[in-house]
């Protein structure tokens, strides 16, 4: 019964959360039709809510305005946008920040989260999985001679929290798996591993048996000498 009981959670719990996370996610969405007249609402057409139906305005309006911001007016009309932000002055430190933090990762060009990397932390001899975020600023690389480069290193199960280093390039090492593959590692603490197809596996080796003890060979003592 314990092992079918198990067997059961293992096959359940990851159905009941994604369902349950995708709800939230379309629940929060379904909100914006809060934004639309009273009578734009699909319960003045239809009577009663329909799910979903929110979450698809979200998409066409970040797609929408997405094709705007791609033509000249509408990057006239961004970068007025944002030197109107850039005059208040609390909410000027916090949307600057956050741009800066999405335009690195969302960005097609931007280099960051783009290779998993092998770094020793926290000390020389203990190997873990980090992130290549880019190089660091001009006025850091003044002050070393050799080549940095500017890692994350998440923690687990959690990866949103972790370490910003500075290495060399010398003491990292290029993985092969996806970045993908990586976060699934770490949030996994190691059980979900990425099987590398590209390199043969070690062949098992049977185990040794352990010698035993040596034998005991006995001493002859030598005949002692009898007058005679």
């Amino acid at each position: 019964m314990r092992k079918y009981l198990i067997t059961g959670l293992l096959i359940w719990i990851p159905l009941v959360i994604t369902i349950w996370v995708l709800n939230l996610i379309v629940a929060t969405m379904d909100q914006s039709l809060q934004l639309l007249p009273t009578q734009l609402h699909p319960r003045a057409w239809f009577g009663h809510d329909i799910p979903g139906l929110g979450a698809l305005l979200s998409i066409a309006v970040v797609v929408l305005t997405g094709v705007a911001a791609r033509n000249f007016i509408g990057e006239r009309l961004l970068r007025y946008w944002e030197g109107l932000l850039g005059r208040i002055p609390i909410v000027r430190s916090i949307y600057s920040s956050v741009k800066q933090v999405s335009d690195t990762i969302l960005s097609p060009s931007g280099q960051a989260f783009r290779q998993a990397l092998l770094v020793q932390y926290p000390r020389s001899g203990v190997w873990t999985i980090g992130f290549l975020t880019g190089v660091p600023a001009d006025e850091i690389r003044r002050h070393v001679d050799v080549e940095m480069l500017s890692v994350y290193v998440p923690t687990t199960p959690n990866p949103t929290s972790g370490f910003f280093l500075m290495m060399p390039r010398a003491e990292t090492i290029e993985l092969n798996m996806s970045v993908d593959q990586a976060l699934k590692y770490v949030v996994s603490m190691g059980v979900v591993a990425p099987l590398d197809r590209g390199a043969p596996l070690p062949e098992a080796r049977a185990p040794q048996p352990r010698p035993g003890p040596e034998p005991v060979v006995p001493t002859v003592a030598p005949p002692l000498n009898r007058r005679t």
